[in-house]
């Protein structure tokens, strides 16, 4: 059986790569700070995960996915931009969130815990991290080309609507899987900060989204491997 340390570092392996190369797309289409609200969204589902003692990574999934969900049906009405939208859900389900949860979880929720990552937290975030590259690296050329122009993208029978769904549930779900190591709070951060670093640096499209996953796996590895030997949480 594997020990924690192997747990906890193969897991935060897995989610900062998947971060970093979505945030690879979100810098692209200037949407990198709406990954910090959807991050935000899971506190109700992680409330209620730890005071009825079920997984973290299920209510988060669950109360970001519906949030997800809200803000894409909201935004096809196109009466506010997708940042508002984002912003109302966020506020609501916050407050929602932090009417549910005790403050003896609040540390928890806010900041994370990988020395509680379990085994199977580890085999999720694996195969959701993987399944995650596949869909996301099947839609990148269509929702760049979505952002380049939109009329163009619709010329060429792209469905904009499709990708811009399957896309907020993939963002949602990279920011469901962060919350188990970074909490809540610091969601945006796995996400924005790989990809700003590899914008820097980066000759093309292919190398910017690559090199946005090297550097979100080994920062995380970095990290956990400070606090393994700092013991500094």
């Amino acid at each position: 059986m594997l020990d924690q340390l192997t747990i906890s570092m193969v897991t935060a392996v897995f989610i900062g790569a998947i971060a970093g190369y979505v945030g690879s797309l979100m810098i692209t289409r200037r949407m990198a700070l709406v990954s910090g609200p959807l991050g935000h969204l899971a506190l109700p589902g992680v409330a209620l995960a730890l005071l009825m003692n079920f997984n973290v990574f299920v209510g988060a999934i669950i109360s970001i996915l519906f949030g997800a969900l809200l803000i894409w049906i909201f935004s096809l009405r196109r009466k506010a931009h997708l940042e508002a939208l984002t912003a109302v859900v966020f506020t609501s389900t916050v407050a929602l969130g932090f009417l549910l949860l005790p403050l003896k979880h609040a540390e928890e929720a806010l900041i994370g815990d990988i020395t509680k990552v379990s085994f199977w937290d580890m085999l999720v975030a694996i195969v959701l991290s993987v399944s995650l590259f596949v869909v996301i690296k099947k839609i990148y050329p269509k929702m760049i080309l979505a952002e380049i122009s939109e009329d163009l993208a619709k010329s060429m029978k792209v469905n904009v609507k499709k990708y811009e769904l399957i896309y907020m549930f993939s963002v949602a779900l990279v920011a469901a899987l962060e919350v188990k190591i970074v909490g809540t709070l610091l969601t945006v951060a796995m996400i924005a900060v790989p990809a700003a670093t590899s914008i820097n640096v980066s000759r093309n499209l292919k190398q910017y989204s690559l090199l946005a996953l090297t550097i979100g796996a080994v920062s995380s590895y970095v990290g956990v491997l400070a606090f393994n030997l700092l013991h500094v949480p």
